[in-house]
């Protein structure tokens, strides 16, 4: 059945794959951008911020005043800090939460009485497999995507009255434009930061990990048949089955053998 489809972040990555298929699939879809986008393609291409409210508010007052409807919400679009607790700007750590978690809760408020009127809806949130367990150098991305966690689970509850399904995305790594971003948003570390050595060596494993992951098609196709299916699960993990395996394991073992054993996995001397 065609569904009118709002996706955030559709620029790039996760985001464009999953857009473009989705229309070509025969869904309408409106997809997000923050800057000007040279795009030609099936996908309506809508200006948006997720840490200004007025452009929230004004992409999805303008999906329902053409279509009178929405059928999915797919919270995709966010950043991926990184660096030292301690020596983290404050403004990186702002601009994560406010961008991955905020700017998601705001938007999902913008939509929530339209799917309340139509009786039906589904919200997709993007959360990670490092919004399941925390991850060294990148405690606000996992901060934020455990927000994203505790957010869906409360939301689902209050939502179920009204027929609207709330699904957790879980990708591992995937061979996106998260490493060249996150250049951008990295603590500036040097000779005088005391985590500087450690910092270099985990953030060598996190690079080399994501330089290896799988084509962002293969999450795209999956959500295809996740936004077709009239009973999705509440979660859908996808990554590799090492990273299957870890979310498994951290729910089998005591945390503090968990924890040695990601601190052997990040190098953390």
């Amino acid at each position: 059945m065609k569904k009118i489809i709002l996706i955030t972040g559709i620029s790039s990555g996760f985001g464009r794959e999953t857009s473009e298929l989705l229309a070509k699939a025969g869904h309408t879809v409106y997809g997000t951008v923050r800057k000007n986008y040279d795009y030609k393609g099936p996908v309506n291409i809508l200006k948006m911020d997720l840490i200004d409210a007025l452009s929230i508010r004004n992409a999805v007052l303008t999906v329902v005043q053409k279509e009178g409807r929405i059928d999915t919400l797919i919270n995709n679009a966010g950043i991926h800090t990184g660096g030292p607790i301690e020596t983290s700007p404050d403004e990186n750590i702002r601009l994560q939460m406010d961008t991955n978690f905020l700017g998601m809760v705001r938007l999902t408020m913008e939509v929530l009485p339209q799917m309340r009127k139509q009786g039906s809806g589904t919200i997709i949130n993007f959360s990670s497999i490092g919004g399941l367990m925390g991850l060294p150098f990148q405690a606000f991305y996992s901060a934020s995507k455990f927000s994203i966690e505790g957010f869906s689970e409360a939301l689902r509850m209050e939502v179920k009255q009204f027929n609207i399904k709330i699904i957790l995305i879980n990708p591992g790594d995937f061979l996106t434009n998260n490493t060249s971003n996150r250049k951008h948003f990295l603590a500036p570390t040097g000779p005088e930061d005391p985590y500087n050595e450690q910092f270099k060596r985990t953030l060598d494993v996190i690079e080399k990990n994501e330089s290896k992951g799988w084509d962002p098609v293969i999450l795209a196709k999956k959500l295809i048949k996740i936004v077709d299916c009239k009973n999705p699960r509440q979660r859908y993990i996808i990554g590799s089955i090492e990273q299957w395996l870890s979310v498994i394991i951290k729910k089998i073992l005591p945390g503090k053998v968990f924890r040695w054993i990601l601190e052997d996995y990040y190098k953390i001397r």
